[in-house]
């Protein structure tokens, strides 16, 4: 029986922060030591470049998406972990899929509608002008990934499952017209995976400035944590969730007993400042380890990169003799 392949792309614009870790990294490295999944990790850092015009930031963050995951316990033997830049036969495999692909769909793409919606607000005359193809062909690039490797399941956000359709609809269309070579794939997108709130109780997110960091050192991680939003309830008076996010953010660092112990102890009165405390410390626990791997890492970024080409390499075996079929199917071979 054939492993299920899954396939997880992680865009270098940014350093990663705690809600990244709860909610992407940590469950999508457990789900990857299951013996019957494949897994692919890639550093989509051609995807990085469609938001993100800052050369310094595409840069720094390729090195510390890679050691983030490297650090909190990706085996790169176990799976395939490469960076997107090196495996040319995708770029190849995105340029076969455009000229099959529909304007009209690319039309319906909830990006591309949200930015015209936006240049539209704005007035003004051409209101493609300042669309830039990147992000119009961006869902062509996103299929390109998925359908270079077959992937099974691709984990994603509910606002990525039109992107899965997408891909669903080009491989029909390719399967259709030259060759049954892709596989259609399947969105997966886990109910249970934790969203972790922000310093103010809305999604951690660096949009909002309201992250908490995941690499900083003990004393910094707690001046982060002091900084969630409470009410003025004093010691000694009882304190229940929805208060806080202080209850929620705790809850993605424990088991459901401790949990309910760090619940009761809110409720008979404990001070907000020694929750944070308690918060602070099971965060710093966890991560005690994955930080020093991180700064070993980061320190020695030629080991990185060597770990990226391995990945690449093994990567581009794959991908080089499924993109001959590809080839083929469309006409494109040797004259004989």
């Amino acid at each position: 029986m054939s492993k299920k392949r899954v396939l997880t792309g992680i865009t270098t614009t940014g350093i990663p922060h705690l809600g990244n870790y709860v909610g992407a990294v940590r469950p999508a490295i457990q789900a990857a030591r299951d013996e019957d999944t494949e897994s692919f990790f890639f550093l989509a850092d051609y995807h990085g470049i469609i938001k993100c015009h800052d050369p310094a930031m595409i840069h720094a963050s390729t090195q510390a998406v890679a050691a983030t995951w490297l650090s909190c316990g990706l085996d790169p033997e176990r799976t395939t972990f490469y960076r997107q830049s090196d495996i040319p036969e995708i770029m190849e495999l995105n340029w076969i899929l455009t000229c099959i692909t529909s304007k009209g769909l690319m039309n319906r793409a909830h990006a591309y509608k949200a930015a015209v919606q936006d240049q539209n607000a704005e007035g003004g005359g051409d209101h493609d002008q300042a669309i830039e193809m990147g992000l119009y062909s961006y869902p062509i690039l996103m299929s390109a990934d998925i359908l270079m490797f077959n992937a099974n399941e691709v984990p994603v956000g509910r606002d990525q499952i039109q992107h899965l359709e997408m891909a669903r609809d080009i491989a029909t269309r390719f399967n259709s017209r030259f060759k049954p070579l892709f596989t259609l794939p399947e969105a997966k997108v886990d109910e249970n995976v934790e969203l972790l709130v922000g310093l103010d109780g809305r999604k951690m997110s660096k949009s909002y400035g309201n992250t908490i960091p995941l690499w900083e050192n003990d004393k910094k991680t707690q001046k982060a944590v002091n900084k969630i939003i409470t009410n003025l309830k004093e010691p000694g008076e009882p304190k229940y969730p929805g208060e806080s996010p202080l209850f929620e953010i705790y809850k993605a660092f424990t088991t459901p007993a401790e949990n309910a112990e760090f619940t009761r102890l809110l409720a008979d009165g404990l001070a907000w400042g020694e929750a944070k405390k308690l918060l602070a410390a099971r965060i710093n626990a966890e991560l005690a380890e994955p930080r020093e791997r991180y700064a070993a890492l980061t320190a020695r970024p030629a080991q990185i990169e060597d770990i990226l080409q391995a990945g690449a390499q093994k990567a581009r075996q794959k991908a080089r003799g499924f993109l001959d079929q590809v080839r083929e199917a469309v006409g494109i071979r040797p004259l004989k």
